[in-house]
């Protein structure tokens, strides 16, 4: 399998995703984190490759909506770690794992055009 990539269905970042993937006749695999949760061994990983800074989307609605004293409490990678698996709507999304190993978080067609080059 080339990409794995994971997200939210209803997701817009996630629909034009998936939409740019099968356009161009790339093998994917999604997980959704509605229906099948958030994999903690992969949080992990995309923790480690990306940075608990880039993965916590601290612009969406999930995140506004949550009460300040949350919000402060997450300084770090394990506090960072506990929120999104409690509220896997805070993961910037979509998240991708790429044949080559690398993780991506969000969608940048120019950047998975170098990267389907790869493939």
């Amino acid at each position: 399998m080339s990409v794995a990539l994971y997200g939210i269905a209803g997701c817009d970042s996630v629909k034009r995703s998936r939409t740019w993937l099968a356009t161009r006749g790339v093998d994917y695999r999604f997980h959704d984190f509605k229906r099948d949760g958030v994999p903690a061994d992969r949080l992990d990983t995309w923790m480690s490759a990306v940075g608990w800074q880039a993965l916590l989307n601290r612009k969406g609605t999930t995140w506004r909506k949550l009460e300040q004293s949350v919000r402060d409490r997450v300084v770090d990678m394990p506090s960072a770690r506990e929120l999104m698996l409690a509220h896997s709507s805070v993961i910037k999304r979509p998240v991708a794992e790429w044949g080559d190993g690398t993780v991506t978080v969000g969608f940048d067609a120019s950047d998975w055009a170098k990267r389907r080059s790869g493939l």
